[in-house]
């Protein structure tokens, strides 16, 4: 039997294992020299970078539905306190720092959230698909992405309606499991985020032009069976492209997927594990 961790002893053991990780937390960023964006700015800058529209109510796997209208009732709760927020030069963007903690004090309702490669319900739910929004269109940005945690080495979900590719989401936890990005250019960046009865909504702006967009581009994706297990397998990329010329600057590895499937693969193409995976280019 594998040894338990400290925080999966007792509830009284995790809570202080939680307790530990905030507290740590807090303290880096009070000492470090990093500064956060806290200025919002009403009027939307000038150049739209990218935007994005994410369904809120979505099919995921056998979760009850009401966890995700609970879920569309977190979002509205959250997303004024990011919108219209400005990254000027050198600022470090942090959502927990903005939204701060999901209590039920403050309105929050139990949403899903995954824990041990499973969904619960927990206080707060959803805050995931935010991030994982402003996260994609940072990725069509040059902003340097500074802290980013995945929903690692499992596919908990069969796809659905799937709009971006898979391995680009983000795992957050108030306070110490963040998503932050800097802003090391020499333009403003604003986020502009809000909700409709269907969709969590985004734009990313910006004071000035671009010279380069980016493409994300998922490659080499399938399934294969490893030692009676079935996995995902697979590369995103990033692709920055010079605007006035077409010409492709650069082409980056962002994720090399090797994840679990944790639903019923039965619909599945799946690939036999003697056969030979696709080399990464």
């Amino acid at each position: 039997m594998a040894r338990r961790l400290f925080c999966q002893i007792s509830p009284f053991t995790y809570k202080l294992s939680v307790f530990k990780c905030r507290t740590v937390r807090r303290l880096r960023d009070l000492l470090g020299k990093q500064h956060f964006a806290k200025e919002k700015q009403q009027e939307a800058l000038p150049v739209l970078i990218y935007k994005h529209n994410s369904l809120i109510r979505r099919k995921l796997g056998n979760t009850e539905m009401w966890l995700q209208e609970n879920k569309a009732a977190n979002l509205a709760l959250s997303a004024p306190k990011v919108s219209g927020i400005l990254i000027r030069p050198g600022e470090v963007f942090s959502f927990w720092k903005l939204v701060g903690s999901t209590t039920a004090a403050k309105g929050y309702k139990e949403g899903v959230t995954i824990s041990n490669f499973q969904t619960v319900p927990s206080i707060g739910g959803g805050m995931c698909q935010f991030t994982n929004l402003i996260h994609w269109m940072v990725l069509h940005t040059p902003l340097k992405i500074v802290e980013h945690h995945h929903h690692d080495r499992v596919d908990l979900f069969p796809d659905f309606n799937r709009q971006v590719p898979f391995g680009t989401g983000t795992s957050i936890v108030y306070n110490y499991l963040d998503y932050r990005f800097r802003n090391d250019s020499d333009i403003t960046y604003q986020l502009i985020v809000y909700v409709t009865p269907t969709h969590l909504c985004g734009e990313l702006r910006a004071s000035d032009e671009l010279p380069v967009k980016y493409h994300i581009k998922a490659e080499n994706e399938h399934f294969v069976r490893q030692e009676g297990e079935v996995y995902r397998r697979g590369q995103v990329y990033r692709i920055c492209v010079d605007k006035k010329t077409g010409n492709e600057l650069s082409r980056e590895l962002i994720r090399d997927n090797h994840a679990k499937v944790m639903y019923d693969p039965s619909n599945l193409v799946v690939l036999s594990e003697n056969i030979t995976e696709p080399d990464i280019k």
